[in-house]
């Protein structure tokens, strides 16, 4: 049977009741197999057999009242909102793209608040027509509400919040309490609105990511600036980018250069220069110069795109305790309504006590007991979670791994490219009988056209210093040896130490030096002129500018680093040494799959840094497996976690965050069901009623959502690993 998935936009959820509602309406279709619903993301996967009809989906979550298109048909650079939808009694600031106070639920407010106002007017007016009034006021606000809970429960959702409302309304009336049956209506919708605002906040975190990419770009075609929407762009199209202006696409400088401020996407402080060949991301800012940029992806592949797309595919995953609450509440819905029930009879059966009292009371738990606070606690904050990971290059896909990221006890680096640069640089240049600039000029004269990384560390050696490269004639490599040519009338060879031994003899003190610099793990290629040795050129992959602080902040928290590396000891034993980091060196794929194996036997939750395909064994074998790159090239498929920014302080702000996330949602739990447990005790001995029941529900629910919405503007505690690092951190 062909099973396919398809993806869909829908507006108007604002809670996690409403995703569950929808979850279980549309399995209910013949041939669905699975469903996916995001809140934060406004989005819908279904896994089904192909004989289902989107249009059976479509009037399925139609009939609950939310708005509902197919993915393809929502604008790709707006997250969350999409080009048409649907009115439905849901529909909100931030899926119709109205202000918040111009959507249906806003207008139902207002108009539940004008009828009770008329009614409160008419009662004193005419005190006869006070319960009619009163009762009518009601209807206006309760009827929408008593459809919805019809339509959840012929979808299969019978205890709904919904649900629960409309019988302590209905309830209210029958015991002749209708002023404040229309009161606590008119309550719950102002809950439901405030709702809405807060989880419309979530989704503007995200959004604001894809707003940042231009709608507008300039291309150059027959040697004239055209206009042409950033989307149409396609790939090798050469774009033009002014001083001020942001970069409309991913793409490689061809001509100019300029101050590429990367905060807005990276959250890097410190515009970099970039120049022809180098990388830049759409949504960054050129500051003094004029670009001209040849687009490598198009608009739904750029950097920005993907990260959106990753994030909204993460908040459909769920995370471990957000699955546990899920069914918890379905037992616990049915359970109020139980206990409900018995505090309205048992007191008068058993006591005597009067039942419109203990009706009333009944009542007021049932308003008490809607989960909505405690549904919405663990996934507004994983939401805010993910959104502010992603804004900070720190992607997690779905909320499990985002929680269980907390739990790591152990992490395993790979070196090159991950704790180091993954790219030679000149380190030391040390001239025997000439001056440093004449050895450096000389090797970067032989070394011009080639594309080696040793060749083309030294000419962006000489290109720094400032050095003059002049021409080299009759250049041709050594094969395995180095490279020989004619500079300025000297016969010049640059190579290994033991192939310029062949061409000119070294002294036991250019030996030694050879050999100190070897035990440092650097690459050393001696530069002979002349029949005579000029000097020393060594090279080394550097690590990352903040790898020693990244790894400092591991041991702060009591987690063990490890270095995994297919290089040989000496060089391995260098940078561990430097970084302060226990090493593995001469390893194969399979052996740093074992290794992470021996860590899990000794207790260690372990995640695994690497490149995300070279160490892939590896990777799928940690408990999560983090890919380290930059930009396009980040192995996103590869691993449960990308470091989008190539910072090795990353993986402990991952793990920083995680643990925010999951205290934030003990925090949410403690407010949603403490407050429930207080205001129940109050119901039954009197204190309060239904009008602070309600109050305690909406209060309960804004206060979780505000808690978990602080996490937008998580920062960690880059203040703590030194300001070099510092300056590499958001």
């Amino acid at each position: 049977m062909h099973i396919t998935q398809t993806r869909y936009r829908i507006t108007g959820m604002d809670c996690a009741s409403c995703a569950a509602k929808i979850d279980t309406a549309v399995r209910r279709i013949d041939g669905v197999e699975d469903v996916s619903v995001s809140v934060t993301g406004q989005s819908m996967s279904v896994l089904h057999q192909g004989t289902v009809l989107s249009d059976a989906i479509l009037r399925q979550v139609a009939k609950l009242g939310y708005g509902i298109i197919p993915a393809e048909d929502a604008r790709p650079t707006k997250f969350g909102r999409p080009v048409a939808h649907d009115h439905h009694d849901h529909a909100d600031e931030g899926s119709s793209g109205l202000s918040w106070w111009r959507s249906g639920r806003a207008m139902l407010t207002l108009a539940s608040a004008a009828a009770l106002v008329a009614a409160y007017v008419l009662g004193k007016l005419v005190p006869a027509a006070e319960y009619w009034a009163f009762l009518a006021a009601l209807l206006v606000g309760l009827v929408p509400i008593a459809r919805r809970a019809f339509m959840a429960g012929i979808s299969g959702t019978p205890f709904s919040i919904e649900t629960l409302m409309t019988i302590a309304a209905g309830g209210a009336v029958l015991i002749g309490a209708a002023e404040e049956a229309a009161t606590v209506v008119l309550l719950f919708l102002v809950g439901e609105l405030l709702e809405g605002v807060a989880a419309g906040r979530a989704r503007a975190s995200i959004q604001g990511l894809a707003d940042l990419v231009p709608k507008i770009a300039l291309i150059e075609r027959n040697e004239r600036l055209e206009e042409l929407p950033a989307e149409n762009l396609a790939v090798a199209d050469v774009i033009v980018v002014r001083p001020g202006d942001r970069i409309p696409a991913d793409g490689e400088i061809v001509e100019g250069s300029s101050e590429i401020n990367e905060a807005p996407v990276t959250g890097e402080s410190t515009p970099k220069r970039k120049g022809p060949k180098d990388t830049v991301f759409a949504g960054t800012i050129s500051t003094d110069g004029v670009l001209k940029v040849r687009v490598t992806a198009a608009a739904e592949d750029n950097t920005i795109a993907r990260v959106v797309r990753l994030v909204e595919e993460a908040q459909e995953s769920k995370a471990p305790t957000e699955r546990f609450i899920d069914r918890f509440s379905r037992y616990y819905t049915p359970g109020v309504l139980v206990v409900g029930a018995l505090v309205a009879v048992l007191p008068p059966l058993l006591v005597g006590a009067g039942w419109n009292e203990w009706i009333y009371k009944g009542l007021a738990i049932l308003l008490i007991g809607c989960p909505c606070a405690l549904v919405i606690s663990t996934p507004a904050a994983v939401a805010a979670g993910l959104a502010t990971g992603a804004r900070r290059g720190l992607l997690m896909k779905g909320g499990a791994v985002l929680e269980n990221f907390g739990k790591i006890t152990a992490v395993a680096f790979d070196k090159t490219g991950t704790l180091t640069e993954g790219r030679p640089v000149v380190t030391d240049i040390v001239a025997f009988d000439r001056k440093e600039r004449e050895v450096l000029s000389m090797a970067a004269a032989l070394e011009q056209g080639s594309s080696h990384p040793l060749a083309i560390a030294i000419l962006e050696r000489a290109k720094a210093a400032g050095a003059p490269v002049p021409p080299a004639f009759n250049a041709k490599a050594s094969s395995g040896k180095g490279v020989e040519g004619s500079v300025g009338g000297l016969s010049v060879f640059l190579g290994s130490s033991e192939a310029a031994e062949e061409r000119a003899s070294l002294t036991a003190d250019q030996t030694a030096a050879v050999e100190t610099l070897r035990e440092q793990g650097k690459t050393v290629s001696v530069l002979v002129a002349g029949g005579g040795a000029a000097g020393l050129i060594a090279m080394r992959d550097e690590p990352r500018a903040d790898a020693k602080a990244g790894l400092a902040a591991l041991k702060r928290d009591g987690i063990r680093a490890v270095m995994l590396t297919g290089d040989n000891r000496k060089t391995a034993a260098a940078i561990a040494n430097e970084l302060g980091i226990e090493v593995r060196a001469d390893l194969l794929p399979q052996d740093k799959q074992r290794i992470v194996g021996e860590l899990q036997r000794e207790g260690f939750m372990v995640a695994k840094v690497g490149d995300g395909i070279n160490d892939a064994p590896a990777l799928a074998a940690a408990d999560i497996g983090v890919a380290m790159g930059g930009g396009t090239d980040v192995a996103l498929e590869t691993a449960d976690a990308a470091i989008l920014h190539g910072r090795v302080a990353d993986v402990s702000r991952m793990i920083e965050l995680s643990r925010a996330v999951m205290a934030n949602i003990r925090q949410n739990i403690a407010v949603a069901l403490g407050l429930k447990a207080a205001f129940f005790v109050t119901t039954v001995i009197g204190i309060t009623g239904l009008w602070p029941a309600i109050l305690a529900d909406t209060g309960a629910t804004v206060l979780v959502t505000a808690n978990a919405m602080r996490l937008l503007r998580w920062k960690g505690r880059s203040g703590d690993i030194g300001p070099q690092a510092r300056r590499t951190l958001t």
